[in-house]
């Protein structure tokens, strides 16, 4: 594949908002209208003990995304309740225009005492077109079941004819590697079906092979139809020393399918590579695939995982 790559084009901080935020305008997930494009994204603010807490804001761009109209001045996704899954915040949300209603779905998370962090899927729905959301319970719509323990989430969902299909990660193990202080989380991409996007039955398989062998950690999948086949974008990395080593850090993976029950993992075809400078020259992650006219765009995060903004790219 060859693509125009557009730089980085949102920076959280090109903008005011109504909360005091420490950078990061995580994981773009693109809602496309009629005359703009929504995209949202999560970002960070500290909470009484210096911790960050999650937050959904959206920015919204022309439909050739050379320039910003609008963006949220208000709480989109309510805080959760205390003790909730999804208590310190949702990181990612994905969305999907349903009749005349947005549904979307959260990776919600929350602190641990033996790990860092627990996940699982929650479930939004907008009723104004993605303003605001909010929730349909409290508690997740997909979480840890006896085959996938713990961490469930990055669910990005599309409707396939009559049905509902959801691509996701789960965790396979936290492994504890020489050096580290606190274990490392490894998680694998699976996918699940639904017919109404609500009620969901896993699959109970992993999809994507690994590249960089069995701690390899596989991340936010996105698919989009075109060209006669599926086309999944999804991030991968070492579980150990990524956060600043480059060699280790989050880079774009690419899977095809004809019937999305078996993928052919292919990262050298989606010609998605680290820039020789800049914004993303160090990390490539948090892919988010869609189309506009016929044309497919990629949404992604750079260096320290979104911390400067987001990027896109257009296939040639």
């Amino acid at each position: 594949m060859e693509w125009n790559r557009r730089g980085l084009i949102f920076d959280p901080k090109q903008v005011s908002w109504d909360i005091k935020f420490e950078g990061y305008a995580q994981s773009p997930q693109a809602l496309v209208f009629d005359d703009f494009v929504r995209v949202y994204f999560a970002t960070r603010t500290s909470d009484e003990s210096g911790k960050f807490i999650s937050h959904i804001r959206y920015v919204d761009f022309t439909l050739d995304f050379n320039q910003i109209l609008d963006h949220s001045h208000h709480v989109v996704v309510p805080r959760a309740k205390v003790g909730c899954f999804d208590e310190h915040g949702i990181f990612p949300i994905n969305v999907i225009r349903v009749g005349d209603k947005v549904f979307g779905y959260t990776n919600g998370w929350s602190r641990r005492r033996s790990v860092s962090v627990e996940t699982g899927i929650g479930f939004l729905i907008s009723h104004d077109q993605g303003r605001t959301f909010e929730r349909l319970d409290d508690g997740p719509i997909l979480s840890s079941t006896i085959k996938e323990p713990f961490l469930v989430g990055d669910p990005f969902v599309a409707k396939v004819e009559d049905r509902f299909h959801m691509w996701y990660i789960f965790g396979e193990k936290w492994k504890l590697f020489a050096g580290n202080g606190a274990p490392e989380r490894i998680y694998k991409i699976a996918d699940a079906v639904s017919s109404d996007g609500i009620k969901w039955e896993k699959c109970n398989r992993r999809l994507i092979k690994d590249f960089l062998g069995p701690d390899e950690c596989q991340a936010l999948p996105s698919v989009s139809y075109f060209d006669g086949a599926y086309h999944m974008f999804f991030c991968y990395r070492q579980a150990y020393d990524f956060r600043g080593n480059t060699k280790n850090s989050y880079r774009i993976g690419y899977a095809q399918s004809k019937d999305l029950e078996h993928w052919n993992r292919d990262d050298d075809s989606a010609g998605l590579s680290l820039s020789p400078e800049g914004w993303d020259s160090q990390m490539m992650c948090y892919p988010n695939v869609f189309q506009i006219d016929g044309k497919v765009h990629l949404l992604y995060n750079g260096n320290e995982f979104g911390r400067q903004g987001f990027g896109l790219a257009t296939l040639q």
